[in-house]
């Protein structure tokens, strides 16, 4: 299991796709530029996207390499294959809650502001969005192949920018992170519970596979 997990690791960081890391580098600047104090915010939740994305990718990358011949050759089973991919996800959380400090430390030294809300938000969307993302598109990289995978996974950036794009005003950007953060621990609880059955989605359709 270790050596799964290690390898499915060393897949999201050496598939990172320089094209997806400059269009989400030059959203955050964005973000950055035109959402004030709330910048560490909307950069955490851009960048927890791009953990997404990438272990989406990684996973389509190991899909192309047809990596359930080799597996049928080792002594392992379905539910050893996919629990690894799973939990490197987890593992992958690390870099995501990295990513979200360095950028509420930023927009708090910049705008000389700290917010408890704000960075309550930002850590919970570091953790939350990878995990739905991939919750989502997993079982379908195993049941319907990997393109559909990808294209759910371009499908839910679009309700993202237009959630990001709604709350322009700094009015809103305030109601926003307030009312979020009242429901940050039962959002947490209903992505794991969905986390842990799209695991269960993602064994079965793994078992199928020929």
């Amino acid at each position: 299991m270790k050596g799964l997990i290690y390898k499915d690791i060393m897949i999201f960081f050496k598939s990172i796709d320089k094209k997806l890391v400059l269009i989400a580098a030059g959203a955050i600047i964005l973000l950055m530029v035109n959402t004030g104090v709330y910048a560490g915010l909307f950069a955490s939740v851009m960048f927890a996207m791009t953990i997404g994305m990438q272990n989406i990718m990684s996973f389509v990358s190991d899909e192309k390499a047809g990596w359930k011949k080799y597996q049928l050759a080792m002594p392992l089973n379905a539910i050893s294959v996919v629990t690894s991919k799973y939990i490197s996800v987890v593992c992958t959380l690390a870099v995501s809650l990295v990513g979200s400090v360095l950028f509420n430390l930023l927009s708090n030294i910049a705008f000389q502001n700290f917010n408890t809300t704000i960075w309550e938000v930002s850590v919970a969307a570091s953790v939350i969005v990878p995990l739905l993302w991939t919750g989502i598109c997993l079982p379908l990289t195993y049941w319907a192949g990997f393109h559909s995978a990808q294209t759910m996974g371009i499908i839910v950036v679009v309700p993202m920018f237009y959630f990001i794009k709604y709350f322009e005003d700094g009015a809103g950007f305030s109601a926003m992170a307030n009312s979020i953060s009242a429901y940050v621990v039962v959002a947490g609880v209903a992505v794991i519970v969905l986390f842990i059955i799209s695991m269960i989605i993602s064994m079965i359709g793994y078992k199928r596979k020929k």
